[in-house]
């Protein structure tokens, strides 16, 4: 017959708890891993080849399609040089995309502002002397922007600054027939809008995407590119 007296002492003692076996090295790595990985600098690589063209590349340099294919004057030519002139240009083009960078409220709104005051510019400077110094002015548009992403500036500022730009836009079709001048400034829409419409929707949404410090790096490209823009108009 088993007794049911035992040591008092063993009696007494806590119940032991149940031992949880270790974590394997696969299950801590797993956990680790599914954390997500803020954005990095490895999200900018996408941008070099761009940024890299633009600083090779200097502002005043023939960007207009007459002159790269040798077309004559006429509205086909008018038409595809303003398609081709805000893409072929690396001041043009870098403004126009670095408006994505921008938080800007309500941006379609934006869309048509820009594009309003930059087509009116472009007419305006096909009868009105331009801005002696505009291209300079241009290129530091590009630090303009800059400093608007580093909320340094106000965004109402990118309003005068494509102001310039169309001003400028309006240099190659000088003398032109009115019929060439408008096909032009219909391809200006046509270019200008789709840059513009990218910015702030796929260029946008990249940069919601970015860790503030790789935007303000961003910024800084700009504002380096601008200023070597600027440079080169000061010492050719």
């Amino acid at each position: 017959m088993t007794s049911l007296s035992g040591d008092p002492a063993r009696l007494l003692q806590p119940a032991r708890q149940p031992q949880h076996a270790p974590r394997s090295p696969q299950s801590t790595s797993a956990a680790s891993g599914s954390r997500r990985t803020p954005a990095g600098p490895i999200a900018l690589v996408a941008l070099v080849p761009v940024l890299l063209v633009s600083l090779l590349a200097a502002p005043a340099s023939a960007h207009h399609l007459m002159e790269a294919f040798g077309l004559r004057e006429g509205a086909m030519a008018g038409f595809l040089s303003g398609l081709g002139h805000p893409l072929l240009g690396p001041d043009h083009l870098l403004f126009l995309l670095s408006l994505g960078l921008v938080g800007l409220q309500q941006p379609l709104r934006w869309v048509v502002a820009l594009l309003t005051i930059g087509l009116g510019s472009t007419a305006l400077g096909l009868v009105l002397p331009v801005l002696p110094g505009s291209e300079l002015l241009v290129a530091l548009s590009l630090v303009a922007t800059g400093l608007v992403v580093l909320g340094r500036w106000p965004s109402w500022i990118l309003l005068p600054a494509i102001a310039l730009h169309g001003s400028v836009l309006s240099q190659p079709v000088l003398g032109w027939s009115l019929s060439a001048q408008l096909v032009y400034l219909l391809g200006l829409l046509l270019s200008q809008g789709a840059l513009l419409i990218t910015a702030v929707t796929l260029v946008r949404t990249w940069a919601r995407g970015l860790q503030t410090a790789n935007l303000r790096l961003l910024a800084g490209l700009l504002i380096g590119i601008g200023a070597t823009f600027a440079w080169t108009q000061v010492v050719p």
